[in-house]
């Protein structure tokens, strides 16, 4: 079975070569395959690694065993796979004339170890540390996703004036690091997961939390011994390694299942976990609607005990959080700052969920007196990039936190200017719901404007009865659109929401394409995916 993951440009040299093969390979002709792809319907090429390796491994002479899957992460993409996986069984099944028993057996992956205080030094067990022992104490370049950096939170304020909503700008220090960014760049942060949560964990599931453990994989020959680092103490596994305030998937609750004492619940939780559309209706409105994490579920699904060793194997590890970058190296070298909207918000269950990177940064505040709080990153490149012409045109579209990468790029092209260097137009798009509350920056941006550095375009979406965002400033400055792409060969930002804000840009980039340059539809839209190849339109978006 294949999996597709990565986006065209990113898949390994060996995968492109294949691909671009033109003769029948004789080993292909034994292959029988299957693909199901995970993609993103919010993003233009939705799936099309998936479908094209489909296809490929067909012109090869492989012969497919099963259609191809394909699994949108904007909306639920195990049920994707579950409604796929479904038909997908028997129909092997019937080619390979296997038996089906029709009985789902569950089976652990990982066994459990329990280590006595006295069989490990302190310096043998994980802390925290990503994949190197005591590499947290013990720093060493280079520093990357399994080796962050310790950097010190040497700024860390509010940006909001008013509202009920928080902002922050955070400055981190690198200069011990050897680490090197760019305008647009992206810095990861490890998360630490909130203590409170941890502990309803512990107490829910009756365990020691600073009891030291290890899973075992079953397989030996399997590459993956250990879930996480091991060994470790559950507490260090609930706060560094595994992420527990997702929505736990439905394979999860199949899993706890076994665990509950209540015949009520046992029905409820393998209903959900099925893919009927009940059991769907009910997860949707349960888990999904609901904003219930493991916490929750086990708190509300009272007579369901799993042991915290078995959770901790079937809950997703910890991620890493993408933030953009907001300064330049040119006036930043040895400082990476971040501009983040802290998450909080109450569910329907009357609970306050909170973002796990955002509310852990909110509490590394530098105090007099104190060493400064440290936090562990690295930086990840990114193909968000400025003109290597600095006369260029650019024109940015920025909302909200949006912002952040363009803030880098005023201040690269502001000292570029301060140098002496000619610099083209730097055109900039902001919107926030209240200009007195929610517009960061906005000294610096007033600044940027008044000596020239910026062309600045305002929505203040709550300031008036109607709502006016930056998609109506740029349907009603079509021409400089046009100026910019079409006759000053300029390049097109946007960075912000993938669902709607940058759906509705690009139809508006088409509509000035059409209406001032005088293309066809299909003109226009050959000419914007040019400008994507070309990266003279680049997109930083989430959904």
């Amino acid at each position: 079975m294949m999996f597709t993951l990565a986006p065209l440009k990113i898949l390994p040299r060996y995968v492109t070569k294949f691909m671009y093969r033109k003769q029948i390979l004789t080993p292909l002709l034994k292959l029988r395959y299957m693909v199901f792809g995970l993609g993103n319907k919010t993003y233009e090429h939705y799936n099309a690694v998936a479908i094209y390796v489909d296809k490929r491994l067909e012109e090869l002479g492989a012969s497919r065993v099963y259609e191809v899957g394909l699994g949108d992460d904007d909306a639920n993409i195990e049920d994707d796979f579950i409604t796929w996986k479904e038909k997908f069984w028997p129909s092997v099944c019937e080619k390979f004339n296997i038996e089906s028993t029709g009985e789902e057996e569950l089976t652990r992956q990982f066994r459990l170890i329990t280590h006595v205080t006295e069989e490990l030094k302190p310096n043998e067990i994980f802390t925290g540390e990503i994949a190197r022992l005591l590499s947290l104490q013990n720093q060493r370049p280079p520093y990357d996703a399994k080796n962050p950096f310790l950097a010190q939170v040497k700024v860390n304020r509010e940006l909001h004036k008013g509202g009920d909503r928080s902002c922050l700008h955070i400055e981190l220090d690198i200069s011990n690091s050897n680490m090197r960014y760019e305008a647009g760049d992206h810095v990861a942060v490890y998360p630490i997961n909130d203590s409170n949560l941890v502990d309803r964990l512990g107490l829910l599931t009756g365990a020691n939390l600073d009891e030291v453990f290890s899973l075992i994989n079953t397989d030996h020959e399997s590459t993956k011994k250990n879930p996480f680092p091991c060994p470790t103490s559950y507490r260090t596994a609930l706060s560094h390694y595994i992420e527990i305030t997702a929505l736990p998937r439905t394979h999860i609750l199949r899993e706890l299942v076994e665990y509950c004492t209540d015949e009520e619940d046992k029905k409820r939780l393998l209903l959900m976990a099925t893919n009927s559309q009940e059991g769907k209706a009910l997860y949707q409105s349960f888990v999904v609607d609901a904003c219930r994490n493991i916490v929750h579920i086990l708190e509300d699904v009272k007579s369901c005990k799993p042991p915290l060793d078995h959770l901790c194997e079937l809950l997703p590890r910890l991620q890493p959080r993408y933030y953009s970058i907001s300064s330049s190296p040119k006036m930043y070298p040895e400082t990476v700052h971040v501009t983040a909207v802290v998450v909080k918000y109450k569910t329907p269950t009357g609970r306050v969920n909170k973002g796990v990177t955002t509310t852990w940064l909110a509490e590394n505040k530098p105090e007099p007196g104190k060493p400064f709080p440290r936090v562990p990153v690295y930086i990840r490149k990114s193909q968000f990039r400025l003109p290597l012409q600095c006369q260029t045109p650019i024109l940015m579209v920025g909302p909200g936190t949006g912002l952040a990468p363009f803030r880098g790029f005023l201040q690269e092209r502001a000292h570029a200017r301060a140098s002496g260097k000619p610099v083209g137009d730097t055109i900039l798009y902001f919107g926030c719901r209240h200009r007195d509350q929610d517009y960061i920056y906005q000294e610096e941006l007033e600044e940027y404007e008044k000596n020239g550095d910026v062309i600045l375009h305002t929505a203040f979406s709550r300031d008036q009865a109607q709502k006016v965002y930056v998609t109506h400033l740029l349907e009603n400055n079509l021409d400089q659109i046009w100026d910019v792409l079409g006759k000053r060969n300029g390049h097109f930002y946007i960075c912000g929401d993938a669902k709607n804000m940058a759906v509705d840009v690009r139809n508006i980039v088409i509509k000035a394409i059409i209406e001032k340059g005088g293309r066809t539809e299909a003109e226009a839209l050959q000419f914007i995916k040019k400008l994507e190849s070309m990266k003279k339109y680049s997109s930083d978006v989430w959904s």
